[in-house]
């Protein structure tokens, strides 16, 4: 907040101080035609350096937007193929650590078994009474 301040106000005092200058130079009578003739030829040159940078601008623009455009598809290109690449290795270490544990695969105790299956013998059993009760 105070950065932008400082910055405007220290323009402010140098724009100040330029203009102050040039009219004590003007009451003082200091300040000639040829002066006036002199920034007049400045502005000249900078006319001429304006046309010519702008024909070179206009002459560069298209191989400009061309490789631009070109870099751009390119990038987006590459993007594209490291993001399938790496989409791969993790797909590949996924199925790799899945079958390893696979192979390691324990057996289930028998006791896991036999509590299944009277699980399973109990859910049979409700599912007979269910239906004799309704008919």
């Amino acid at each position: 907040m105070y950065l932008p301040l400082i910055l405007f106000f220290g323009s402010l005092f140098g724009i100040t101080f330029m203009i102050g200058r040039k009219l004590l130079m003007l009451q003082n009578g200091q300040v000639s035609y040829k002066d006036s003739a002199e920034t007049f030829l400045k502005a000249q040159y900078f006319e001429e350096l304006k046309h010519s940078a702008i024909k070179t601008i206009k002459k560069h623009r298209y191989t400009g937007l061309v490789t631009i455009v070109r870099i751009y598809i390119k990038s987006s290109n590459f993007i594209i193929n490291k993001y399938e690449q790496v989409k791969i290795k993790i797909k590949d270490t996924y199925h790799k650590r899945t079958n390893h544990e696979t192979k390691e695969k324990r057996e289930i105790p028998k006791f896991l078994k036999i509590i299944s299956e009277y699980k399973h013998k109990i859910r049979e059993i409700k599912h007979k009474i269910k239906e004799e009760e309704n008919l």
